[in-house]
């Protein structure tokens, strides 16, 4: 985008910012229902939840010498505006559904928590939106932690990615996990959750990344240009897998590189490069392609991954440690493929209000349910309208379109 056009275009949207906060008053007033309803649901009810504690190194750590439970759900798209209230009410109840049912150690939300697009959530704030959701799982008693996407802090937004990432993490929360990384490392929340067992040694980490938003000048996501993680964030994740390694190595000299698992919102390109060999050979598996299970329902089969190369998977398969990557973002995409040995996963979607068709359909619906111990593991993408996920409030008629 030229520089003039863009300085035009940021004077434009400071103004329909402010304007926009300052309408915050009665978009909070709009909300309440909505906050209402989310303090209304129970507690989770555990037998014996897990409860982390800060490591030596920063990152909270749990530990168990059991299966550990992971579920990553992406996309919810809360509006927190007056033309969303109802569809913000069905997402809120589908979550609450699935993390009562499922009672998982850790929730992984995986960015597009909120979506602030005036024309469908009738608001900028994202602000109200993301403390809504707050409130909801502070209200289930879970354990959880995001990634961003490129819908939480919208360059018309009416607060920052900082800023955003500050109620994440806020103090006063008892349940978020959430931290916003280190300063010297692209973006906020690149962080590692850790499992240990009762001998001191980390068996399997849980890795979180910024993957950003648009890149190129695209501001407003309308060119599909998006961001790829960035160099130094594969530093980072390097740098801490061989910390992990060295640090069980010094417990027990044999013990095996650990295992971990990848969570980000954009999708790697090795996604697309994977269901395309696939696609390629008839839908059959080739030999570095497994199917284990979904589609790839988004336009012409496509994946919107980030516009440049970059070798985080290059990296993952040197050091041996990563066995699956979860992500988001195209929300009819939910799919499990095995490649080169490393699970990429497309995780089941919430969304009611971003693709406009999607309300009333439902086989992209639910959440990934992951169950790891050690080099074990098991992905299940879990679809909301099953019987197994009552609901507090009536779930909504759908079609399943697949």
């Amino acid at each position: 985008m030229p520089a003039f056009l863009l300085k035009i275009l940021s004077a434009i949207m400071s103004v329909i910012t402010s304007v926009a906060m300052a309408f915050a008053p009665g978009t909070e007033l709009i909300a309440q229902g909505n906050f209402k309803k989310a303090e209304s649901f129970d507690q989770v009810v555990y037998e014996d939840q897990l409860v982390p504690e800060l490591d030596e190194d920063g990152y909270w750590t749990f530990t168990t010498d059991r299966e550990f439970k992971v579920v990553q759900l992406t996309d919810i798209h809360i509006g927190g505006g007056f033309l969303s209230t109802g569809k913000d009410a069905k997402a809120l109840n589908a979550v609450a559904a699935m993390l009562t049912a499922e009672k998982p150690d850790l929730v992984v939300l995986t960015g597009d928590m909120v979506y602030p697009v005036p024309f469908q959530a009738g608001t900028f704030n994202n602000e109200i939106s993301t403390r809504l959701l707050i409130t909801l799982m502070e209200k289930l008693g879970v354990y959880y932690t995001v990634c961003f996407g490129n819908h939480d802090s919208e360059f018309y937004g009416t607060h920052t990615r900082q800023q955003v990432s500050d109620l994440w993490g806020a103090d006063n929360l008892k349940y978020s996990l959430y931290q916003e990384g280190p300063a010297d490392v692209d973006g906020y929340g690149n962080h590692v959750i850790k499992v240990k067992n009762s001998d001191g040694i980390v068996k399997e980490a849980f890795f979180m990344f910024d993957s950003h938003d648009y890149t190129d000048g695209d501001i407003l996501g309308i060119q599909w240009k998006y961001d790829n993680i960035h160099e130094n964030q594969i530093q980072w994740y390097k740098d801490n897998v061989l910390a992990i390694d060295a640090a069980n190595k010094a417990i027990d000299p044999d013990y095996p590189m650990f295992s971990s698992l990848a969570f980000f919102h954009i999708p790697l390109e090795e996604y697309s490069m994977a269901w395309e060999e696939f696609k390629a050979n008839g839908y059959q598996d080739t030999e570095n392609v497994k199917y284990k299970g979904g589609w790839f329902h988004e336009g012409d089969e496509k994946s919107y991954h980030g516009i440049y190369p970059e070798n985080l998977f290059e990296t993952m398969l040197e050091l041996g440690s990563t066995k699956g990557v979860f992500c988001g973002h195209d929300h009819v995409n939910n799919a499990v493929l095995e490649y080169k040995g490393i699970n990429l996963v497309y995780g089941m979607s919430i969304d009611y209000l971003a693709y406009t068709d999607l309300a009333k359909k439902g086989a992209q619906r639910g959440c990934t349910v992951i169950s790891i111990d050690g080099d074990e593991l098991e992905i299940s993408l879990e679809n909301y309208y099953q019987d197994k996920y009552p609901s507090k409030y009536e779930k909504e008629e759908v079609t399943m379109q697949w």
